[in-house]
Parts: C-alpha cells; sequence; structure tokens
C-alpha cells in the first residue's frame, strides 16, 4: 500500500492550490491527489454550458500566489479551467494527481496514526494510507443534479436539459427555449443562448437579486501596467475583497436601501415601462442568497432586444409542446433546461471511520470552518457564500500546514479538535437558497462561539487561521514511536 504524509482529494481549485500550499509551507511533506474524474479542474472542467464563467471576480477567485493576468475580471469558465492548469503545471502539483480515482472510505487507526484510504479506479478498489487527509472535493455531488419532479415532464416532446450535463452536440439555433431558475446559471445561460436560439425565456418562480458588473476591471488593467505583476494584483486583491466585506455589510445593516439601490439599478438598465417589481424584485434581502453577477449587462440587453424575456409563474404540467404555467398561461418551447440548482454533498459522502466506529459528520460541530470535533487529523476546504470561494481555500490550506509542522515541532502525529463547555447547534450555514436548505441536515453544525464558528468575514479569518493560536480547543496527541536501531521509516510519494 503507498504511503504518503497527506492524501488530497480532488484536483479542483482548492485541491491545485492545496498542492501548491504543501509545497511551499511544509515542503518535506509527500503527498498525492487523488481525483475522481479524468482532469484537473473540478467545476471547471464539469460545466460545460452555454456562457459558463465565474460570478466573481477573478482577482479574489484567483490563487493569492498567481496573478491573474487576462483583461478580463469576470472570466469564462475555459479561461478559468486553462489558469487552474497552468498552476498546476507550473508547479509540478500536475504531477502528482492520480486521476479517475473516486474515494468511497477513509478509516483511521489511532494506533497506527493514518488514514487508511478506499478508491474505486477501472471497476476496482485500490487502497493508499496517509497521516492526514486533507477533503478538496467541493461541495455539490457531481454525478446528479437538483431537478424537481415535474408533472407531465414524460410527455414533453423536445429536448430537457440539466447544466450539469450538458451535451455537447446541442443544437439549438432557431429554437425556442426554456430555461427554468433564477439563479448565477439561469442568468448566465439565457444571454449566451439568446445569440443563436429563436427566443430564450428565463422562467422563475419568483425573482433574484441581479446585478451588473463590467467584465474588465479597467482599474486593475491600468495598475497591471504601471506595476509589477505582483503588486498590482494584491492590491486590486485586497481592493476587491474590501469593497465586498462593505457592501455585505450595508446589506446586512441596512437592507432596505441596499434593496433599493441595486432594484434602481435594474430600472436603469431596462427602463422605467419594464415590470421590474414583478420580474426583478425579491421578496428576500440583499445576501440571504447569493446576488447574480451578470457582465456589461449582458441579460439586460437580450431583454431589452427582444432575444429573451422573463416570466415570473410557476409550473402546473408538461405537456408535448411546452410548459402549463398556474396562471393558465403556456410557453411553446423546443428545448427547457431545469437551471434548477445542485445536490450540495459533504465530502463527496466519503464513509468515515474512526478507530473501527463509523462517524457521521452531521453530528459533528465543525472547527474553525475546516475541520470537524473529534475527527482526527481531517480537513476541508469550503469557500464562503458572500466571496470568491478561493479566498477561504487559501487560508484553510494555510492553516492545514500550519498544524503540520506543528506536529512535527512537538514530536506529536494526532490533531483532534475537542470541545471545551457547552455549544448551541446552528446551522452550518445561514442562507436560505433552495440548495443549502435542502442540504443542511446531513452538515456538521457550528457553534455559538469560537472556534465553532462558520465566518462569512474574510479579514477574520485571517486573524483566526493565519495568526490565531493553532491550541483553541485542540488536542494534539499521540506521539511518535520511539525509533528502534536499524528500522527506517519509509514512504512512497505520489
Amino acid at each position: 500500500m503507498d504511503h504518503v504524509d497527506v492524501i488530497v482529494v480532488g484536483a479542483g481549485i482548492s485541491g491545485i492550490g492545496a498542492g501548491y500550499h504543501l509545497q511551499d509551507k511544509s515542503p518535506d511533506r509527500s503527498y498525492m491527489i487523488l481525483e475522481g474524474r479524468a482532469d484537473i479542474g473540478g467545476t471547471w472542467d464539469l460545466f460545460r454550458y452555454p456562457g459558463i464563467r465565474s460570478d466573481s471576480d477573478m482577482y479574489t477567485l484567483g490563487y493569492i500566489f498567481e496573478p491573474w493576468t487576462e483583461a478580463k475580471a469576470i472570466a469564462d469558465g475555459p479561461n478559468i479551467l486553462n489558469y487552474v492548469r497552468r498552476v498546476a503545471a507550473k508547479y509540478g502539483i500536475d504531477k502528482r494527481i492520480r486521476f479517475d480515482h473516486h474515494v468511497t472510505e477513509a478509516s483511521w487507526s489511532s494506533k497506527d496514526a493514518r488514514w487508511t484510504i478506499t478508491a474505486m479506479t477501472e471497476g476496482h478498489d485500490v487502497q493508499y494510507s496517509c497521516n492526514f487527509l486533507f477533503m478538496c472535493s467541493g461541495y455539490y455531488n457531481y454525478a446528479k443534479g437538483h431537478t424537481p419532479d415535474f408533472p407531465g415532464a414524460t410527455d414533453f416532446a423536445g429536448e430537457i436539459i440539466h447544466p450539469q450535463f450538458w451535451p455537447e452536440a446541442l443544437d439549438y439555433a432557431d429554437k425556442k427555449v426554456v430555461v427554468i431558475g433564477s439563479g448565477a446559471t439561469a442568468v448566465t445561460i439565457v444571454p449566451e443562448m439568446a445569440k443563436l436560439a429563436a427566443h430564450v425565456t428565463m422562467l422563475q418562480r419568483s425573482p433574484t437579486y441581479v446585478v451588473s458588473r463590467p467584465a474588465e476591471d479597467a482599474w486593475a488593467n491600468w495598475m497591471r501596467a504601471k506595476l509589477p505583476g505582483k503588486l498590482a494584483y494584491s492590491i486590486t486583491r485586497w481592493r476587491n475583497v474590501l469593497w465586498g466585506m462593505f457592501f455585505f455589510r450595508m446589506a446586512r445593516n441596512r437592507p432596505a436601501q441596499v434593496k433599493e439601490r441595486i432594484i434602481g439599478m435594474v430600472r436603469e438598465q431596462l427602463g422605467s415601462d419594464y415590470d421590474v417589481a414583478t420580474h426583478f424584485t425579491p421578496r428576500y434581502n440583499p445576501w440571504d442568497q447569493r446576488l447574480c453577477l451578470v457582465p456589461d449587462a449582458d441579460l439586460f440587453d437580450a431583454i431589452k432586444d427582444g432575444s429573451a424575456a422573463v416570466v415570473t409563474d410557476r409550473v402546473d404540467h408538461f405537456d408535448a409542446n411546452g410548459i402549463v404555467l398556474e396562471s393558465g398561461a403556456r410557453l411553446n418551447v423546443d428545448i427547457i433546461v431545469t437551471a434548477t440548482g445542485l445536490e450540495l454533498q459533504l465530502l463527496s459522502d466519503v464513509a468515515f471511520i474512526v478507530d473501527g466506529e463509523t462517524r457521521d459528520l452531521a453530528n459533528t460541530f465543525n472547527y474553525k470552518g475546516m475541520m470537524y470535533s473529534d475527527m482526527p487529523n481531517l480537513a476541508s476546504s469550503f469557500g464562503y457564500t458572500n466571496a470568491s470561494w478561493t479566498l477561504k481555500a487559501d487560508l484553510t490550506c494555510s492553516y492545514v500546514c500550519r498544524l503540520l509542522n506543528t506536529m512535527k515541532k512537538r514530536g506529536l502525529r494526532q490533531a483532534t479538535p475537542r470541545i471545551a463547555g457547552d455549544l448551541e447547534a446552528k446551522p452550518f450555514l445561514d442562507f436560505s437558497s433552495g440548495y443549502v436548505t435542502r442540504a443542511m441536515a446531513r452538515f456538521p453544525k457550528q457553534g455559538d462561539k469560537q472556534p465553532w464558528q462558520v465566518h462569512q468575514n474574510y479579514v477574520r479569518d485571517i486573524m483566526a487561521l493565519r495568526f490565531g493560536s493553532v491550541d483553541d480547543e485542540m488536542e494534539f496527541s499521540n506521539p511518535e514511536p520511539k525509533r528502534v536501531a536499524g528500522r527506517a521509516k519509509s514512504s512512497v510519494a505520489a
């Protein structure tokens, strides 16, 4: 059985970042990356729907150690995928990846201070062992998207497509299309399909906050032309982080004012005659759910030129020709796209066993947004809901290296978060989006005090993860065994 110090699960944006940080901050540790799919990139390799792009700027979605140098701040999926691949190749991380390895089980032995990892590859199980397990597998099910059970769906004579499984050869030119949904995926697909389709309708049960932003950041591009690349990137990154934090705080403290301003900007785009109250005025406050970002007002432009429209209504049923709505109206279409959400999944549904006992992580408390109560030598990368994923991923990777280095310095092999005192259980995420609320019962809880709270605040997490004590309710144990003369420790690097 091959053994390394650290196994990273997932070769997406988090896993490639983990590889860099391990090489940079814990260079004496061997590691491998197990990736369930056949290529690097995770989300950015999986999703192939028209217009796929980030809904965060690349100065914060990019890695802290590798400047984003493209002109577009709101980048398309292929450019983001190329960026991740470029980073993996530049730092030799791609050589540590074992593809088509879907991890199914992780079993911890305190006696040996190691995890035994079981993965499925080429139709059979293989096993590896490691001292520390770092899960960077994202937060949703790659094999299944969320689609409601629409009555009459089997009667529809056209094609029904979920964006997570976009067919490569789909021809939608001059076709009538309905995109069901109002989130980031829907507002991305609609204007892109409208370029070729006869017409595209975005059918939503209720509106979402939609904000337009230039695809290119003129200030950032100017800075890059005037300053050294890393300095320009760092300044732009911090500017965007601080602006995002300010806007989020304003939304929390003065929701009515922020709502009025967002809706006002939509009216400026669509004109006073458009029914903004019906189609772009949500029932909830800003940042109770994630805002939808549209680059260069592309969604609004498609609505104004008539190639796209928004209908706010509920599906009653499908029939052979399209969709019948609860209002009695109908939409006759050729293609239906169900942009109805993701299936959240905790740590790829890996089965965890500790010293022979099966552990359900839903019964644990999350520690500093990255570890789990009474779970030894296990961390996971989970980004922000109100900012770029990679901001938190970078901090988490650095903290994992701090733990590894602390254990080595102290001659101890095990780090286990332990709850001291009583905790009031709260949901892992305080977010009202359907894809979140559907899954929270399967996720760990957070507590009502540090270090068991999940912060959606980059600066606060910097203080906790980069500068805070590693001993906060963390039990270091399991000393290194005394060396026996003539016996050498061996490991096999990936």
